[in-house]
């Protein structure tokens, strides 16, 4: 009971994280892709930089710092958004909240590669267990209202969403760690700075979508709700809770609460959206989660867990 609070917040993290998979189809649907990523990272970013003035947790990062920080954000906030926001303008939100849970195994694939840690047979069968649930999503997905080529098309973003933040998860290690020379950045910091560069990336593109489509489209009030609700509560809100439970009961314990994200995605999908619920949702659920339950078997330090997590 000694962090009660802390654990009610991470199940409210992963809910809330669960929810923003059909706030980001509702979006989605509704909104150029380029516009709405950005939109969302201007209140995000307005957001957090107020909140660690508040705080007391304003940090700047060092010259050598911020190379890094510019990379991560680069993957973590504008490939990943991107990726993100045309996965969801064609692929069910349920499926999508399945398909990003393949994060932590490309994390394991891209870490054998480069920051030289082992791939082991339990990383190699993690694998081979996700990508099997991956392959009955593609092929049995209870969505087959939404044409079949499209989801595929979809489930293809996310999953290159998925290895965006992956990529920016082996970064962020580096970042997090520090050397002799440099103490690391705490979680929260690194988003927050990582958030600034990658919405820097972000404008010239939402400028040259605009120019391409034109402003003559006026989002419904349910996409403007979505866009807050990405901005405040997914972003600001979660990463700053989630922050605080990986401080205050570690990563290991806090990179828990992520396997809900799925099944809270599933749900709001149906309820929302109206999505199909069905059996192979949940064997692919099954499969993928074990996957990643395996790969991560073997890691002992509570720094290496915890790269699963991402809302949307």
């Amino acid at each position: 009971m000694k962090h009660f609070l802390v654990h009610l917040k991470l199940f409210f993290v992963a809910m809330i994280w669960g929810f923003g998979w059909p706030a980001g189809r509702v979006v989605a649907l509704d909104m150029p892709p380029v516009l709405a990523a950005w939109i969302r990272y201007v209140i995000a970013v307005f957001c957090f930089i107020i909140y660690i003035k508040v705080a007391g947790k304003w940090l700047l990062p060092t010259k050598k710092q911020w190379k890094g920080i510019f990379l991560i954000g680069f993957f973590s906030t504008f490939l990943y958004q991107l990726f993100f926001m045309f996965g969801m303008g064609k692929t069910a939100a349920g499926d999508a909240s399945l398909m990003i849970t393949l994060n932590p195994l490309f994390t394991a694939v891209l870490a054998s590669f480069f920051i030289h840690e082992a791939f082991t047979k339990r990383h190699a069968l993690g694998v081979g267990f996700g990508f099997t649930g991956v392959a009955i999503l593609f092929f049995a997905s209870p969505n087959t209202d939404i044409d079949t080529f499209e989801r595929w098309l979809g489930n293809g973003f996310i999953a290159c969403a998925a290895l965006s933040w992956a990529t920016s998860s082996i970064l962020m290690k580096k970042v997090m760690m520090g050397n002799d020379e440099e103490i690391g950045l705490s979680p929260l910091i690194l988003t927050v700075w990582s958030s600034v560069t990658g919405l820097l990336f972000l404008t010239p593109f939402v400028a040259i979508e605009t120019i391409q489509s034109g402003v003559l489209h006026s989002p419904s009030m349910n996409a403007w709700y979505g866009i807050v609700f990405l901005a405040l509560l997914s972003t600001v809100v979660s990463y700053v809770w989630y922050a605080d439970g990986i401080i205050k009961i570690g990563a290991g314990k806090a990179a828990l609460y992520v396997y809900l994200i799925p099944p809270f995605g599933i749900l709001g999908g149906y309820v929302l959206l109206n999505e199909q619920l069905g059996f192979s949702l949940i064997v692919s659920f099954l499969l993928i989660v074990s996957g990643v339950a395996i790969a991560q078997s073997e890691k002992h330090h509570e720094q290496e867990v915890g790269t699963f997590a991402h809302d949307d």
